[in-house]
This record gives C-alpha cells, sequence and structure tokens, in this order.
C-alpha cells in the first residue's frame, strides 16, 4: 500500500515529472497562508502543444504511481493551458502566450515563491 503524499509531497513529484519534460520557467507558488482552496500552485511552461501534453501526461502518470488521480483536467485538448487539479495541489502548464495573457503570477503575488526549495531538493 502506497502512503499518501502530503501537498507538498504531492507537488515535489509533480514538479520532478514536470523538469523530466523540459517544462521551463517553473514557479511553485505556496498559496496556504492566502488560500483556502488549495496549498500549491505549480505553473510551468512549454514550447509547444504537443509538449504541454507530455508535460500534463507525465505529471498525471507520475502521481497515478503514487496513488493519485486528478479531480479535473481541463484544456488538454487545445494544450494552451492545461489544469490539472488535485484539489491540494493545482498543476498549470501553459504555452508562452497563454501564461503571459493570464498572468497568473501576478494575480497570485502575495503567495510566496518556493521554487527554490523545490529545485533544491531535486
Amino acid at each position: 500500500m502506497t502512503a499518501r503524499l502530503d501537498p507538498e509531497g504531492l507537488a515535489r513529484e509533480g514538479v520532478a515529472a514536470a523538469v523530466d519534460k523540459k517544462a521551463s520557467d517553473l514557479l511553485v507558488l505556496n498559496l496556504s497562508e492566502i488560500s483556502s482552496f488549495a496549498d500549491y500552485f505549480v505553473i510551468c511552461s512549454a514550447t509547444s502543444d504537443r509538449q504541454a501534453q507530455a508535460i500534463a501526461d507525465a505529471i498525471e502518470e507520475r502521481l497515478r504511481a503514487a496513488g493519485r488521480r486528478p479531480i479535473s483536467v481541463e484544456g488538454y485538448a487545445t494544450s494552451r493551458w492545461i489544469l490539472l487539479d488535485y484539489g491540494e495541489v493545482l498543476f498549470h502548464v501553459f504555452l508562452e502566450d497563454s501564461r503571459r495573457f493570464y498572468g497568473l503570477e501576478r494575480l497570485w503575488g502575495d503567495a510566496g515563491d518556493e521554487t527554490r526549495r523545490f529545485a533544491a531538493a531535486r
């Protein structure tokens, strides 16, 4: 039996999967102090729709192996912004122009940036 991942472990496994698929501009925001709906946002970019899908697939496969399935997946068919919702952690895989347009980093600017901490743990 696999131990259930806590939100940090869930984010960490998803980050590892995204990095393995060469996601760029990775950002991990800690929302736990400012939001009640999620603990972490993991935001990354892809250079093509195929890469965005590969990143999303890798995150989903890695977390499925850890016994977790997303609550929902949105945007997979168009791949401009793929959202994988795991409840405590939301993974956002963007194409660059969509990431600039939606600007989640700006909207959630009060969240703690934990990217370095997650990157150092790899």
